[in-house]
């Protein structure tokens, strides 16, 4: 691994080389926990296709695009919405609000939330087969 290392349990002052911690995995919408800051997990995930519609009670969510193109659909008081986010673009969901991420062509993101956040959210439909429902796995050493 060219002397990166991957994996929130092996922090310590060494590079984590995003583009080699995104090869090691290939499952869709399964964030992977690539390092930790205070309480808060970064999340690498790929994804294709749509999730679901879901709310975080208590957190915001913070999405930036990597690769790809990610379309996040919200629902406020002012009705329905969807924003657009190409790459390099960063948005957050601001907590309480229900919303859907969707990426037709695929993406590939990093995401920042509070260590044990749900990837469904605390209210969420029903999780489709493709949707994992985690709090993040470990990247693979």
């Amino acid at each position: 691994m060219s002397g990166a290392r991957r994996g929130a349990e092996r922090q310590g002052g060494e590079p984590i080389a995003l583009a080699e911690a995104l090869a090691s995995f290939d499952a869709l919408w399964s964030p992977r926990v690539v390092t930790r800051v205070n309480d808060y997990d970064v999340r690498l995930a790929k994804v294709e296709g749509e999730h679901l519609w879901h709310v975080h009670e208590d957190t915001d969510e913070f999405f930036l695009v990597l690769g790809g193109e990610l379309r996040i659909g919200l629902r406020e008081p002012a009705g329905e919405r969807t924003v657009r986010l190409p790459r390099g673009s960063v948005f957050t969901v601001p907590r309480g609000t229900e919303h859907k991420p969707a990426a037709p062509s695929g993406a590939t993101l990093l995401l920042f939330e509070p260590t044990g956040t749900s990837s469904v959210g605390d209210r969420h439909e029903e999780v489709p087969d493709h949707v994992d429902a985690t709090t993040g796995h470990p990247l693979a050493p």
